[in-house]
């Protein structure tokens, strides 16, 4: 596997010298990060709904319709989203305010119970979701898939990052990267490559004293996919 120097240099090779690379990958870090902690229970159900209805469609439609979407879904207060009903189902179907996909409105009661169901482990979904260690961050992916709702490894990683959670994001680019690098020989779907895919970024958040977004940055601008 290759040394997070030697992927750190090929990077600087491409955008003009290591402080370069730095710069952007924490210029690129902090447009991604709105939030480091507290955030409220409705606001995680808010993260993972927007980034849903973002997923295969243009962000910048859901971005603009994003009041509709804090009004029809009552600001996204877990309680009331996971009693949601057939009548409420219909009426939000027919909302033109808000971005009218049946099958994506249906994952907000489901996401709605799963975060109701982390606060009740941990007293709110920001301390059981930030209080996973990211060494185990496929760990906390899992978990999220299994008990979410349409909530695959780009949407989930999107929502986390944003909300300044460390975070990998497996793009084309990162992906192409860790191949290069050695780690995985193709896109990493199994649980025997995603084991190997977070073993590889724990060694190198450890060797280069930076977290896992960082690194997965570093990967992202050190090889086109």
């Amino acid at each position: 596997m290759e040394k997070f120097s030697t992927i750190m240099h090929r990077a600087a090779g491409r955008h003009g010298g290591e402080e370069a690379v730095i710069a952007k990958v924490k210029e690129g870090l902090d447009n991604y990060s709105n939030q480091v902690e507290n955030m409220s229970d409705n606001r995680w159900l808010a993260e993972f709904t927007k980034r849903i209805f973002q997923a295969g469609f243009n962000w910048q439609v859901v971005e603009n319709k994003w009041d509709g979407f804090e009004k029809a879904f009552w600001n996204f207060k877990p309680s009331r989203c996971a009693r949601m009903d057939l009548d409420d189902l219909e009426k939000l179907t027919t909302d033109k305010a808000i971005v009218r996909n049946p099958i994506k409105i249906k994952t907000v009661p489901k996401n709605a119970q799963m975060i109701l169901d982390m606060a009740e482990q941990k007293g709110s979904a920001d301390k059981f979701i930030r209080s996973w260690p990211s060494t185990d961050f496929v760990g906390l992916l899992e978990y999220i898939q299994k008990h979410g709702s349409h909530l695959g490894h780009n949407t989930t990683c999107f929502a986390l990052r944003f909300s300044g959670v460390p975070s990998f994001i497996l793009s084309q680019d990162v992906t192409a990267a860790l191949i290069h690098a050695g780690v995985i020989d193709k896109p990493a779907t199994s649980k025997t490559a995603k084991k190997a895919v977070q073993a590889a970024f724990n060694q190198w958040a450890e060797k280069s004293g930076e977290n896992i977004s960082y690194v997965s940055r570093v990967l992202a601008l050190s090889l086109d996919a």
